[in-house]
């Protein structure tokens, strides 16, 4: 019997599946079933990449170079490389990426923060409550006029 050698290893979260914990992968992880819990790249610098399809979807963060997402995520996205948001995709929670495809029809609630490739990997997951312009906003607020 003749061995085949496999490039890229390729792993299948199917339809009807659920996986409770964070999934550290290399290379290619299909997301068809249900994940609870953070998908991350198991590598820094790799080109790793999550699909998830129209009937998967992952509630926890995502920490991978490359994301295509064309079903629901409930957390915040962080992609050093790419991220495509296929016409079903529905984000609730914040996208950090370098480069964006968004496609007609998907949906995030959140925001989408442009990041250069070396400040991906500085980017925290739990920024300081609100942001300085909102900070300044509350302290005018407080002033009399």
């Amino acid at each position: 019997m003749a061995r085949i050698k496999v490039e890229k290893g390729v792993t299948l979260i199917a339809p009807n599946t659920e996986v409770v914990g964070d999934i550290r992968f290399k290379d290619q992880l299909y997301v068809n079933g249900y994940v609870e819990g953070n998908v991350l790249s198991a590598e820094e610098g790799s080109a790793a990449t999550v699909i998830i399809s129209e009937e998967g979807s992952v509630k926890g963060e995502i920490r991978v170079p490359n994301v295509i997402i064309n079903g629901e995520v409930e957390g915040n996205v962080y992609a050093s490389s790419r991220v495509e948001l296929a016409a079903r995709a529905r984000v609730k929670g914040n996208v950090y990426y370098e480069l964006i495809e968004m496609q007609l029809g998907a949906m995030v609630d959140g925001q989408l923060l442009h990041e250069q490739a070396a400040d991906s990997a500085k980017v925290h997951p739990f920024p300081a409550e609100g942001s300085a312009e909102e900070q300044a906003g509350s302290r005018e607020s407080g002033r009399k006029s």
